[in-house]
């Protein structure tokens, strides 16, 4: 077989059968005997599948929509308007308890560092000092890499698995109420003990997990805790559910409602509707004024004032009232944030290339190591931070004069709490009166009030204070974004990006004399045009960043700046959240496929080696098939011997007008050829009468054709026609490629369900006898059901019959062989398949396709 497929590809490098196209998963090249490896690939394929956002149209559902009427339409469609909106108040609320940890720790932490630093600056005893913070910083990594090994899916920002998740790949455990917990406690400890990492990316997915869990009412960690919640018990509501949670995670972070919209619109969903827009952006104003009227109440005593929508907020703009040539930017900018987009961008590319090596490293070296030694990493990061930090700031500060005009007389509300926040954050170490060291104020403070301070500090940075801090931060956040602890790199990029444009202001100021600047204008656009580098989002990143400010007047500057960045990112790599999604593995669907792939056809990249099962099949099959194989979906089909008669015609094998290359032939034989020998697939008693009816005899002059000779050594590549009759070697070409007339799509879980509640009949009943199942029933289980492995099922006769019509869907989504590629993406994606069966003319299914072979 690996001969053939060698040969072929050689000869015919255009097509998409060959070897750098195979789609199998791990489990099925463990049966063929096979390996595959891939230098991007980290994690394995097994653990990716699609969700089934189509609706199964059989018989059960019928049944629903026959009760359905308008006043239980209206009931459904109330329940869902209050579940968008109870998801959009508990992801507030979550937020708001990760906002709240994490300021009580990170003043307890500092308040007593910074006392210890005041007292041994003139004692002598700073190593003391640095040891305290050490003491805190390492614990709660510690607590927060103790809780990734609990949960490795809470590990990093969760942004890729969710991105994933909406694009219609279920990854394994990424909504689980045990990933939620460890998530938010191991943010908060992660965030406390000094990480350049952020709480506001895993938010996103906090969110998520709350959207996809609260309108199930049951969890696979609280199992006794259960109601009777008969809504949303398919794959099609529970991912519009995810789609309001992320939303309502990205509101919360910023305050941006109508961002966390565009967010799960943009980077995620590949299906949309009007209905749902609305659902999602009220579920997101939900999430954004619980938030702000609880942080407004408990931070300020003001309850009903909203001054705080989200948890990072980036102040007011506004120029000093002594500076009458102040403008927050005039059209002469543009130039210069035009050139800073390129050069954001070109340090995103940088930023993600050096993570993705550390990425692969990791994994390749630490990963296989015993889980301590994950909890190591962390540590040594966090020590290192640490130490750098704690010198930096003690080192290699500069003491800068303070600026008056920093005192705030009779403004807004807004502008009073920002100014207050920023003086408040001011660090003086070592330094006289009036004056402030510069890179203990950067460093020695929570990285929200570091991006206010470069925000919003009238007093002048030193030009190498922040160059200095720049590389040190890029470093080290840089390597901080992949460790076993819940990180963000939201804030950090903000941050990075806040100290880079802050630099670019005070050289244009110092050394070539435009006075007019507004330094915390250059320290935004910075911040965008780093942050878009690293991430490469162009439409929602606009908008939070105009919602997180405030100021409509930045829309155009902030936009153009984030297209530059990501179209010169772009020219390099991939964003960061893209290239994490690459080395797992998750075959992820682009808006648009490559221009490459629109020369080929559905033919070319079909799976031609189908496992299929016929409308009345013996339990004894069912069993067998399910255990001996690894698809998610199975044809339903009856062999039509009226057009059995196949011929060769150069390389290829032409049956009703599908040519099946060679390669796909052999390659289809020899899978079958091994899970045939513990296989065997009966049909009914009543299709075999049928089927004896249009026997054809073969044709012997075809026994001298080469192909059919190798073919004739193997064993049938598909099931047993009779009950008594076993595979024979000697079945001829027509025998073993006998056209299938597609019937239906039946999914594994839905035939796991019949053979757990024993849906079948004798030989010597009629399937009318078949107990009947309702909707509830077989949906009780979702969305964990049992797997045929664990199941013990000796009590059942195997020579009873299933009837599989009645639960299959009967009228999927299909394609013709000769459709082009791009047409099979876009209905793919843009309808959320999960399985695209390929039928001929004559209603013959020819292969399938699943998103794994539009992937690869």
């Amino acid at each position: 077989m690996a001969g053939c497929r060698g040969s072929l590809c050689c000869c015919c490098r255009w097509c998409c059968c060959c070897g750098e196209r195979e789609t199998r998963t791990p489990e099925e090249l463990t049966i063929l005997g096979e390996t595959q490896e891939e230098e991007d690939e980290i994690l394995p394929r097994k653990d990716y599948e699609s969700l089934d956002y189509d609706r199964c149209i059989n018989d059960p559902y019928l049944e629903v929509l026959e009760t359905m009427d308008n006043k239980k339409g209206r009931r459904y469609e109330a329940v869902k308007w209050m579940m968008v909106f109870a998801i959009g108040v508990c992801t507030g609320l979550v937020g708001l308890f990760v906002d709240f940890f994490v300021r009580l720790f990170t003043q307890l932490k500092f308040g007593v560092v910074q006392a210890s630093v005041e007292e041994c600056s003139q004692k002598g005893c700073l190593a003391l000092s640095l040891l305290e913070l050490l003491g805190f910083n390492l614990t709660f990594v510690f607590f927060a890499s103790l809780l990734v090994l609990i949960e490795p899916v809470a590990a990093g920002s969760g942004i890729p698995e969710i991105k994933c998740y909406l694009n219609g790949v279920k990854v394994p455990g990424i909504v689980r109420l045990r990933t939620l917990l460890c998530k938010v406690f191991g943010v908060l400890f992660s965030v406390a003990g000094g990480l350049f990492v952020g709480k506001e990316g895993p938010m996103i997915h906090s969110g998520a997990v709350v959207g996809a869990g609260l309108p199930q009412f049951q969890s696979l960690s609280l199992r006794k805790i259960q109601f009777n919640f008969p809504y949303f018990r398919s794959d099609r509501d529970k991912r519009d559910f995810v789609s309001a949670g992320a939303a309502a995670g990205v509101a919360a972070a910023f305050g941006a409602p109508i961002g966390g919209t565009l967010f799960s619109l943009e980077e995620g969903s590949s299906f949309w509707n009007q209905g749902l827009t609305w659902k999602v952006l009220f579920c997101s104003m939900s999430a954004t004024f619980t938030l702000n009227f609880f942080r407004s109440g408990i931070q300020f005593g003001s309850w009903g004032s909203f001054q705080l929508p989200g948890l990072l907020n980036f102040g007011e703009f506004k120029c000093s009232d002594s500076d009458k040539k102040c403008h927050l930017w005039t059209a002469m900018d543009l130039g210069f944030f035009v050139m800073m987009g390129v050069v954001g961008g070109l340090l995103g590319a940088t930023f993600n290339c050096l993570n993705k090596r550390l990425a692969k490293y990791r994994v390749r070296n630490v990963h296989p190591k015993p889980k301590l030694v994950r909890v190591l990493e962390s540590l040594l990061v966090s020590l290192v931070t640490t130490v750098v930090v704690f010198v930096a700031s003690m080192v290699l500060g500069e003491c800068r004069q303070m600026s008056s005009a920093s005192q705030v007389g009779n403004d807004s509300f807004a502008l009073q709490v920002t100014s207050e926040e920023v003086n408040s954050s001011i660090k003086t170490f070592f330094c006289p009166n009036e004056t402030y060291n510069d890179m203990a104020t950067l460093f020695f403070n929570s990285q929200e009030s570091g991006i206010l301070q470069l925000f919003h500090q009238d007093s002048t940075f030193s030009p190498i204070t922040l160059a200095l801090f720049f590389v040190l931060y890029f470093v080290l956040a840089c390597w901080t974004y992949g460790i076993s602890v819940p990180s963000g790199l939201f804030v950090p990029s903000l941050l990075c990006g806040a100290a880079f444009g802050r630099l670019v202001a005070n050289i244009l100021k110092s050394y070539i004399g435009l006075g007019h600047i507004y330094s915390g204008t250059f320290a935004l656009i910075g911040a965008a045009a780093f942050l878009g580098g690293v991430v490469r989002m162009s439409i929602s990143l606009t908008v939070i960043l105009i919602e997180s400010t405030s100021e409509i007047t930045y829309g155009l500057p902030i936009m153009v700046t984030l297209m530059v960045a990501k179209w010169t990112g772009d020219f390099f790599n991939k964003g960061i959240y893209d290239i994490h999604v690459g080395l797992r593995g998750v075959p992820l669907l682009e808006w648009e496929t490559e221009v490459e792939m629109d020369k080929l056809r559905a033919s070319d990249i079909m799976e031609p080696n189908l496992t299929y099962v016929y409308p009345h099949t013996r339990i004894q099959s069912l069993v067998s098939i399910l255990r001996t194989t690894v698809h998610h979906a199975f044809p339903v089909v009856t062999e039509n011997r009226g057009n059995e008669k196949e011929f060769m015609k150069g390389n290829q094998l032409i049956s009703n007008n599908i040519k099946y290359k060679k390669c796909s032939i052999l390659t289809r034989a020899g899978e079958q050829r091994r899970r045939s020998q513990s296989m065997k697939s009966y049909p009914s008693s009543e299709l075999r009468n049928v089927c004896d009816e249009h026997v054809t005899s073969e044709d012997p002059g075809e026994k001298e054709d080469l192909l059919q000779q190798m073919l004739e050594r193997r064993y049938t590549p598909y099931p047993n026609l009779y009950p008594d009759q076993s595979p024979s070697e000697d079945w001829t070409m027509e025998e073993r490629f006998r056209p299938l007339t597609f019937h239906g799509l039946i999914l594994r879980s839905q035939l796991v369900t019949l053979l757990v509640r024993g849906v079948c009949y004798s030989e010597s009943q009629s399937s009318a006898s078949q107990p009947r199942l309702s909707y509830a029933e077989m949906a009780e289980d979702y969305p964990r059901y049992p797997d045929i492995h664990d199941l013990d099922l000796t009590l059942l006769n195997p020579r009873m019959i299933v009837d599989v019509t009645p639960y299959m869907n009967p009228a999927p989504f299909t394609v013709s062989p000769n459709t082009h590629v791009s047409q099979v993406f876009n209905l793919f994606r843009t309808m959320g398949l999960r399985h695209l069966p390929v039928v001929n003319a004559v209603g013959e299914i020819v292969g399938v396709i699943t998103r794994h072979n539009l992937t690869l």
